[in-house]
């Protein structure tokens, strides 16, 4: 592709995205916190205000059918887009941290005993740590760790920590403090080997890479809306439906519900049974949305622009002596974001004099206290990528560091 259509096409792109319009000269390298969002989830989810907004599953009403239309359709669209066997495999939550905190409180406090054991990830994000700690001490249970090497890959042997004692192990697709990339089959496979169930968060991974929650024969599967393109308040919880079958509410209260009595209720099946409440409803609209976009752009399109930026990202960063790079090495798999530090400069200091040149990135632990401390930092900084980025941004991200490194009285060079 030549320079000129390479750049005409990233006119094109960007142009889809009025975060852009409004700050023209903003560099958002920050979309592994949350992504900008097109002009298509914007004007969906309007549309949807504006038409036809109503209380979905409540009412005879054209506003509440139409609502309950949209809603349902949105799950059978997520169903296929994950390629779920049945749309009853797929629960709204608010986020992923809330799917996360479901599977903990209604398969993990129902199934745990004293002494069975819980494998998690070091490279874990706190929502998929927290709640199996807070279960962990409940149950009696044992958490065990996963530890990794330099480049974020699972030291030899860690899988062996999957014994019969593991009932439920967790982890990452890709990891948002590293970016590096833990391959979700062979942890899998090993935990049914055992009769263990496995959490994954793909929360850093739909979006970026194919998904198929039957190909990987996972349990459970959790991601959220506005780190692809959705809106915020939205997430979803894929779960085998024997599974989900078995488990009880997490929230209670109405539309959960079959009957209520005085003194007993009895719950709806799935997926009802753990929607509680009035949904979010515009919320999955906009899901639906950044889904159509993402497949109309081409996820592979998108993963092979991420990769190349990722890599640049990295041979830049690598190449200045002063900076440190974590993670995946130059030629091994790597998501869409690079974490670094700067010799001399605290990242929270970094960050805020990047953005005095409009670059965003993200400074400070990214939610993984337990990996920052595996790896002897207190924080660092990272930057993400996304399909309305360029490597020009990337050479104005090393301008800035260098700019950075003048205000604290470095010399470059």
């Amino acid at each position: 592709m030549g320079v000129g259509r390479e750049a005409h096409e990233l006119n094109m792109v960007r142009e889809e995205f009025p975060i852009f319009k409004q700050h023209p000269a903003l560099i958002y390298l920050d979309h592994a916190a949350t992504s900008q969002k097109p002009d298509t989830v914007i004007e969906r989810m309007k549309l949807y205000l504006e038409e036809s907004n109503g209380s979905p599953h409540r009412g005879a009403h054209l506003l509440s059918v139409e609502s309950t239309r949209q809603y349902d359709y949105g799950r059978g669209r997520v169903a296929e887009f994950i390629g779920a066997k049945s749309p009853n495999e797929v629960i709204f939550t608010k986020n992923a941290t809330e799917a996360l905190n479901l599977v903990a409180q209604s398969y993990g406090k129902v199934n745990l005993n004293e002494g069975d054991e819980i494998v998690l990830a070091i490279t874990a994000h706190h929502s998929n740590i927290v709640p199996w700690q807070i279960v962990a001490k409940e149950k009696r249970a044992v958490l065990k760790y996963l530890y990794i090497d330099e480049t974020g890959q699972f030291l030899s042997g860690e899988l062996d920590k999957i014994t019969a004692k593991t009932k439920i192990v967790a982890f990452p697709w890709i990891s948002n403090g590293l970016g590096c990339i833990h391959s979700p089959e062979p942890i899998i496979q090993r935990a049914h080997e055992v009769g263990a169930v496995v959490v994954l968060d793909a929360a850093q991974a739909v979006g970026h890479v194919p998904v198929d929650v039957v190909t990987l024969d996972v349990d459970f599967l959790v991601f959220s809306g506005h780190k692809m393109y959705g809106p915020t308040g939205i997430g979803v919880l894929f779960g085998k439906q024997y599974l989900l079958e078995k488990m009880p509410p997490f929230l209670t209260g109405g539309d959960m519900i079959e009957y209520v009595e005085e003194q007993e209720t009895t719950y709806a099946p799935i997926p009802e049974r753990f929607e509680a409440g009035t949904q979010h409803v515009e919320g999955v609209v906009g899901l639906v949305a950044a889904i159509d976009f993402i497949q109309g752009a081409r996820l592979d399109n998108i993963r092979l622009k991420e990769e190349r930026l990722a890599k640049y990202a990295y041979k830049r960063l690598s190449e200045l002596n002063y900076v440190t790079v974590y993670g995946p090495k130059a030629d091994e798999p790597r998501g869409a974001l690079v974490t670094f530090n700067v010799e001399g400069i605290h990242p929270h200091d970094m960050a805020t004099l990047l953005d005095r040149k409009g670059i965003a990135i993200r400074a400070g632990h990214h939610c993984t206290q337990p990996l920052m401390k595996y790896l002897g930092i207190h924080a660092s900084c990272r930057a993400s990528f996304s399909i309305y980025n360029h490597v020009e941004e990337i050479d104005a991200l090393i301008e800035g560091i260098n700019y950075a490194r003048e205000v604290f009285g470095y010399v470059n060079g």
